[in-house]
């Protein structure tokens, strides 16, 4: 029966209205709601096939570094600046920080509102480290030994800034679903004898990012304590690198730098001008005085107003 009935005939039409009781609860298991399965187009689905495009997050524990310390120099250490040791600072570094890139701005304004104005870039020039120290501590010895690179410590003369940098190598590793897979593979479908589906394979080892680091060199090898309270902890070794600029192995190719090779190319550091009629004669000059011709033409082609003189003509090394 309805909650509420009534009518009245108009002519040869009976017009009746009424509100019917709720029958929504009549057939509970025959609700058509209740056979909808999961999926669609939510928002909450949208962002889990974002995920799965990507195949994951990035983990911060998913890394592994490559450092390219200077050449061997004669009469060093060959054993603090052997294959296996560099295989043994790259492993035993437990934490790294990614570099950053900065842009640099100035205020602009002509009229209105004033505008930020990109001139320049630039990078913090340096990367804090930490390294598991060993019975031996050949890990701060490494470094020690780089620094010895840096300066003289008999006579404290600073070496030439070409003989002791080099490179560093930060990859990010990828990472499936490995206890996923186990499961799948030891779970209901082998008990049961059915075949077992074949796991997709791992990337636990596979470089998803990288990027590489120039002119490196240990800046600070940092301080730990020792204390009789903390018997069971090891020593962990905080180092500073500094750098001078960073690129993206995958995106840049800066010099046919690529990802796959088991150690990173030691960079050659050139001149970045050609200084035309003169710099055959610079070449033959000895390093130090080299470099301070360089920067005499260098400033000197910045602030001579050779153009005016000439007549708008220029001449090398000026050209």
């Amino acid at each position: 029966m309805a909650i509420l009935r009534g009518g009245r005939r108009i002519g040869n039409y009976d017009i009746r209205l009424g509100l019917p009781r709720d029958k929504s609860l009549v057939d509970v298991a025959g609700d058509p709601r209740l056979k909808r399965k999961p999926g669609g187009s939510g928002t909450i689905n949208r962002f889990i096939q974002q995920i799965n495009q990507g195949e994951g997050f990035s983990r911060t524990n998913r890394y592994i570094v490559r450092i390219n310390p200077p050449a061997r120099t004669e009469g060093g250490n060959n054993d603090l600046e052997s294959g296996t040791t560099l295989e043994n600072i790259d492993m035993m570094c437990n934490k790294v920080t990614m570099p950053n890139r900065d842009i640099n701005t100035a205020t602009a304004r002509t009229y209105g509102p004033a505008r930020e104005m990109p001139y320049a870039y630039s990078y913090s020039g340096s990367v804090e480290m930490s390294f598991y120290g060993d019975k031996f501590l050949r890990q701060r010895l490494f470094f020690e030994n780089w620094q010895k690179k840096l300066i003289d410590l008999e006579t404290h003369d600073m070496k030439y800034y070409d003989s002791y940098v080099g490179s560093m190598d930060i990859y990010q590793l990828g990472q499936f679903d490995v206890e996923a897979e186990a499961a799948q593979r030891d779970g209901p479908e082998a008990a049961q004898g059915r075949p077992i589906p074949k796991p997709k394979p791992t990337d636990n080892a596979s470089v998803t990012y990288g990027v590489r680091l120039f002119e490196v060199y240990p800046q600070t090898i940092g301080s730990y304590d020792y204390t009789y309270g903390s018997e069971n902890e090891q020593v962990i070794l905080p180092v500073t690198l500094n750098f001078r600029t960073w690129i993206n192995l995958t995106i840049d190719q800066i010099d046919g730098a690529t990802i796959g090779k088991s150690r990173g190319d030691v960079p050659t550091i050139k001149a970045s001008k050609d200084f035309g009629l003169f710099s055959g004669i610079l070449g033959k000059l000895p390093p130090e005085l080299r470099r301070a011709g360089r920067d005499i033409l260098q400033t000197t082609r910045r602030s001579l107003p050779i153009g005016r003189v000439t007549g708008g003509r220029l001449f090398p090394p000026f050209s």
